[in-house]
């Protein structure tokens, strides 16, 4: 049985299992998890794993709200058994409310997580996110109306998402100033293919203690194991709907990496969740799954290898051109 271990999500005290499940893929069309019977079989396969930590948004899924309803079905009578983590207010997909491009706003906000709170039929959700940052609405609104949340008992914590290192530090100064509570996590694309985030928003959330949760963090799956420069499996996303990704990766570097992982007789996909665990502040690793045996694999994969330093920094260095 796979030993999962849990992390504190920043300076929170919010647990969450290092492991989590990306949730992106309920709902969306042409996979297992389109439906609510697949759905059932990935999220009670990570309450069965001890996966706690589930990352939806409220854009995901088929139709907007999708992921959502399906996880609420799926999650009757188990809510207590996981730690629940969703979106709001990307700017750049249409939802059924009406915000005139202000979606940090605090009208936006409140309408937002009444929707999420009745498709994942909850009374709170542990961690709410602002999926990226609102251009029109001074951070210290979105700031308040969380805070607001969290004193209506809605939401027990709050984090961002794509926020870039100086917004990083402006939400932070606004909250100390306005003495209201903090954002507690960031979450931003980072696997060993896009590491842009080590220049400015990875010293950000060290400075100020956010528990750090990367996406894409198998590069849409690509450090699987299961592509090579031909290809992948027909049914994978990157090939359906991402084959430029293969078709650009550094392939060069990549089978460098194999060679790598072969000679200390671990697996692509255990040396790159070894490495992504390793890094500082970094809470938990979210990858997608559309079967129970995917998540397994993820599960066991965290757990298998523990790399020393010298490891590490060759695996750093191997992909040291970061994106």
């Amino acid at each position: 049985m796979t030993t999962i271990e849990y992390r504190t999500l920043g300076r929170s005290g919010l647990r969450v299992s290092s492991i989590g499940l990306g949730c992106n893929n309920f709902g969306r069309t042409g996979t297992v998890t389109e439906t609510q019977e697949g759905t059932d079989a990935v999220l009670h396969e990570a309450i069965d794993l001890g996966v706690t930590f589930l990352d939806t948004a409220d854009i995901y899924g088929g139709q907007p709200g999708l992921s959502e309803t399906l996880m609420g079905n799926a999650l009757k009578g188990k809510r207590d058994k996981v730690v629940l983590a969703t979106k709001f207010g990307h700017r750049d997909y249409a939802m059924p409310i009406e915000s005139w491009g202000a979606k940090g706003s605090r009208q936006y906000i409140r309408r937002a997580v009444e929707d999420s709170l009745r498709r994942l039929q909850t009374d709170y959700i542990d961690l709410y996110q602002l999926h990226t940052p609102d251009p029109l609405t001074p951070i210290e609104e979105t700031i308040d109306a969380l805070d607001e949340l969290v004193t209506a008992g809605k939401i027990l914590y709050f984090g961002h998402s794509n926020l870039a290192g100086w917004q990083i530090a402006q939400a932070d100064l606004t909250a100390t100033l306005r003495g209201t509570r903090h954002f507690v996590s960031a979450q931003n694309e980072y696997s060993l293919l896009a590491r842009g985030v080590e220049r400015e928003v990875l010293p950000a959330v060290r400075e100020f203690g956010l528990g750090f949760l990367p996406y894409f963090p198998l590069y849409n799956g690509l450090f699987t194991g299961k592509f090579s420069r031909d290809g992948g499996p027909q049914d994978s996303r990157i090939m359906r709907q991402r084959r430029h990704l293969v078709d650009n990766a550094p392939w060069d570097t990549i089978e460098a990496f194999e060679r790598f992982c072969a000679e200390r007789g671990v697996t692509m996909l255990q040396a790159t969740f070894a490495w992504l665990l390793a890094q500082p502040n970094l809470t938990s690793v979210i990858a997608g799954a559309t079967r129970p045996e995917q998540l397994r694999q993820n599960a066991e994969a965290a757990t298998a290898w523990t790399p020393g330093a010298d490891d590490l920094a060759a695996i750093s260095e191997l992909f040291a051109d970061p994106q």
